[in-house]
């Protein structure tokens, strides 16, 4: 079947939340548990964050990958700068991951496809899509987080030319579904 990328909609943002939730081993939800009103749906939470517009976690800041007007992936990224004035990060799940960043770059936040589409070379559509985000951008290339505990997915990036420059120690939590080190990782 034929696959089509094409900008996010607002009307995309729940199916984004959904492969966040796929992509990020439990962050997500951490993070959108700390943003729920009791008893409200983490799913519902991720929703109304990526419905946002003219922020970074926002579906204007999503590509999606759709088959027969069904969404089958999404890479959501945005530009990493360095901001001096930002406030100390103190959430001790979060905090590992404050100094976890590559100014000037285009950071993926997630690149998820449902589990049906995988290995089909989708993956690395959607990263020639982010290298030509980041040339018109004028940015100094590409930037991530991966977890050491998904192998896959770092061999996948390192196949496409990203190297670790950096590391941290993930902070047990459980809603965090790994456990050992995250890696940043960049390209080129």
């Amino acid at each position: 079947m034929a696959v089509k990328f094409r900008s996010a909609l607002r009307s995309d943002a729940r199916e984004i939340a959904r492969l966040f939730q796929v992509s990020s081993e439990g962050a997500a939800d951490y993070i959108w548990s700390q943003l729920a009103e009791p008893g409200q749906d983490l799913l519902e939470v991720g929703a109304t964050r990526y419905a946002r517009e003219d922020v970074d976690f926002s579906y204007q800041n999503c590509l999606i990958a759709e088959s027969e007007g069904r969404v089958v992936g999404m890479m959501h990224s945005y530009v990493m700068r360095h901001d001096p004035q930002a406030a100390p990060v103190t959430d001790p799940v979060l905090a590992p991951y404050a100094d976890m960043e590559v100014p000037d770059t285009l950071y993926i936040s997630s690149l998820a496809l449902h589990e049906e589409w995988r290995n089909q070379g989708l993956g690395a559509q959607f990263l020639a899509h982010a290298r030509q985000r980041s040339s018109d951008l004028e940015l100094s290339g590409l930037s991530l987080i991966d977890y050491a505990a998904n192998t896959g997915a770092r061999r996948f990036y390192e196949r496409h030319g990203f190297r670790i420059v950096g590391q941290c120690q993930v902070t047990p939590h459980p809603m965090i579904r790994v456990t050992g080190e995250a890696y940043l990782m960049q390209w080129p």
